[in-house]
């Protein structure tokens, strides 16, 4: 035994030597770097220097960190076994003191690699705030976080909550970035920098408990989702992953690097593009990471969920609720292969029931995945994220107009053979409004635009004349064929024959998105839908997103005006309001589809003041039956949705 502890003693002297003489070189390497970005200009021949050096650096730096990983915990129980059965408690505490040694030096160098990239990093790249015009004002963060619910008082509500309104609680996400903004980097490697729907996700949501004489209290919060990437950069107190998405492309794959070994991570865990409930737990979800598991009453984060380890990548940011089973059907994508892969989660949330690669040829940037009472319905469409196309000098994200679109329609637990494609016209669509089986065809309604509105204009460059161009009126000189203009759209696809239907349901006079139907008619044939109607002259004007009012479809009723549409009514707010987060509550003992409410964040920008408004769906071009001030700004975001659930609020907190 002692010539075995010899031999082991040896070869870890000789792997701490090639670890101390790898550190060394690294900072004669970084040394050499930062000597040349120092004297020489950031010129086409001084960046392929640097992408030359900055590649050794990184080699280098992967080689040193992954110079000691002794696995402890599998050593240990060997060791245990071992000494029951020897009974020999000296050797036994020498292997044990070794072992520790080495996990100690373990430690102590990852600890100097992380600092010698941190090092590295805060000497070669600039963290620059990415401005915003004064009719943007409103996509700023705010810097007040609540924590803790406060009371709406009586005054600040405008008209009446119905009596038949459901308690629980109305929440929205939306980004939130840190530092004050967003974020760009300058460095030898080029610029890089987020993109308008990144930032860390922050939730504002108001509850509603209904007394016993029938008033309402209401209350409203707001707080950080805090994923691990949101405390470490709070606890640096500065902003350190280097955006990863758009810009040059060697500032791109630089970034990718560098996070990926400080980090572990390429990139922030967002958490701020959606909530959803299932198995009456809630999540806070964006599609570049697994949800996040919060409480609804608080809105804290409790936990990250990739249930029970079974699910390793990221979800997309709408899973469906699948019609009878309760069953959760989810969906993520991957920059390696498997490129997507569907999931199946019990209705108790405590299983992956599912799970299959359905063999997709490209990473596609997929926001959303519809069901039917038996089927999945996947859209590959032409927006993708490439590694190979960053490597060969081009932006990551892309939209391909030239390339292909299909729909694929799979049985709900098949294998990746059972998806049944069918080709339709390239397009970009986000968001599907609803699915369902009417004999032998799928039905899929969703918000179809020719241009995708992400990642916007390659390499991040002319960023305001591309939004302008692109979110201009279709009626005063929009080019639909290159605009982000959203209109509802159906495909109707023929499991039988395989033949294909599609047509516009909606006009040119609004673009329409962010749709949203009556829960309870998920997967199943429905009559109506909404959706946020975009301002096309105030977003072109701003260059970005603004939603103007709410549209009521009609869908299976003809408008008696254009051949071959639906019936829409539109409810338009005040001049200068926007809303976001809009969401459909069903009315308590309601008998029909659409017997409910609309409610939603809306900002007046010329007040500076933000409410929620309540419409009926019944009367939807009347005025809301409630709007309620809040206490601060809420910014634009992205999805809400309402939990029915009892608030139960406190005297003590009234």
């Amino acid at each position: 035994m002692n010539s075995n502890n010899d031999k082991c003693g040896a070869m870890h002297v000789q792997k701490l030597d090639m670890a101390s003489s790898a550190v060394l070189f690294q900072l004669r390497c970084s040394a050499s770097l930062h000597t040349c970005l120092i004297r020489s200009p950031p010129t086409s021949m001084s960046r392929k220097r640097a992408a030359a050096g900055a590649s050794d650096l990184v080699s280098l730096l992967m080689i040193s960190c992954s110079a000691q990983k002794p696995s402890f915990s599998s050593k240990f129980d060997r060791l245990i076994k071992s000494t029951i059965l020897s009974s020999v408690s000296h050797p036994f505490m020498r292997e044990l003191q070794r072992l520790q040694l080495q996990v100690d030096v373990s430690k102590i160098m990852k600890t100097t690699c992380i600092k010698l990239v941190d090092a590295f990093v805060d000497s070669v790249f600039e963290f620059v705030d990415q401005p915003l015009l004064p009719s943007q004002s409103n996509f700023a963060p705010v810097d007040h976080e609540l924590k803790e619910a406060v009371i709406i008082a009586a005054s600040n509500v405008v008209g009446k909550i119905p009596d038949s309104f459901v308690e629980g609680v109305y929440i929205r996400n939306g980004a939130n970035p840190l530092f004050g903004g967003l974020k760009s980097t300058s460095s030898m490697f080029g610029r890089s920098s987020h993109v308008w729907v990144e930032g860390e996700g922050m939730l504002h949501a108001l509850y509603f408990d209904k007394c016993s004489d029938g008033t309402w209290t209401i209350l409203y919060n707001n707080r950080y989702v805090e994923t691990e990437t949101y405390r470490l950069e709070k606890q640096r107190n500065k902003p350190s992953f280097l955006p990863a998405l758009e810009g040059d492309s060697l500032a791109v794959v630089s970034a990718y690097l560098l996070n990926f070994l400080r980090f572990g991570k390429v990139n922030k865990d967002m958490s701020n593009t959606n909530v959803f409930e299932h198995a009456g737990n809630f999540y806070s979800i964006a599609e570049n990471y697994v949800p996040q598991m919060i409480d609804i009453f608080t809105l804290e984060y409790l936990g990250d969920w990739n249930i029970n380890g079974s699910w390793n990548r990221p979800f997309a940011s709408h899973p469906k609720r699948a019609p009878g089973s309760g069953e959760l059907v989810i969906m993520g994508v991957d920059v390696t292969k498997p490129f997507l892969e569907v999931g199946v989660i019990s209705a108790d949330g405590k299983l992956l029931v599912h799970k299959v690669d359905i063999g997709v040829n490209r990473c596609i940037l997929c926001h959303d995945i519809g069901v039917t009472e038996r089927y999945n319905v996947i859209l590959d469409f032409p927006l993708s994220l490439d590694i190979n196309r960053l490597m060969r000098g081009g932006p990551l994200m892309k939209y391909i107009k030239e390339g292909y679109g299909r729909i694929g329609v799979m049985p709900r637990h098949g294998d990746g053979g059972s998806v049944k494609w069918f080709d339709v016209e390239p397009n970009c669509t986000f968001h599907i409004l609803n699915c369902f089986e009417d004999d032998a065809e799928v039905v899929v309604w969703g918000c179809r635009a020719h241009e995708s509105i992400l990642p916007g204009p390659d390499f991040g460059l002319n960023k305001f004349e591309w939004f302008e161009t692109r979110l201009m009126p279709i009626e005063s000189g929009g080019v639909e064929d290159e605009s982000v203009f959203s209109r509802a759209y159906e495909w109707k696809l023929n499991i039988k024959t395989g033949e294909v239907k599609e047509r516009y349901l909606t006009g040119t006079e609004f673009a329409v998105d962010f749709p949203m139907i009556n829960g309870d008619f998920t997967g199943l044939k429905n009559r109506y839908g909404y959706s946020q109607v975009l301002d096309s002259i105030a977003s072109s004007a701003s260059g970005l997103q603004k939603y103007g009012g709410l549209a009521k479809l009609y869908l299976e009723e003809q408008d008696t005006h254009s051949e071959g549409l639906i019936r829409v009514e539109y409810h338009h707010f005040e001049e200068h309001t926007f809303c976001s987060g809009a969401t459909f509550v069903p009315k308590e003992g309601g008998t029909e589809e659409d017997d409910g409410w609309i409610i939603t964040f809306v900002h007046n920008e010329d007040t500076n003041i933000s409410q929620a408004y309540i419409i009926d769906t019944k009367k939807f071009t009347c005025e809301p039956v409630a709007k309620i001030t809040l206490p601060c700004r809420v910014p634009y975001g992205f999805h809400g949705a309402f939990m029915p659930i009892s608030i139960q609020i406190s005297p003590e907190k009234v």
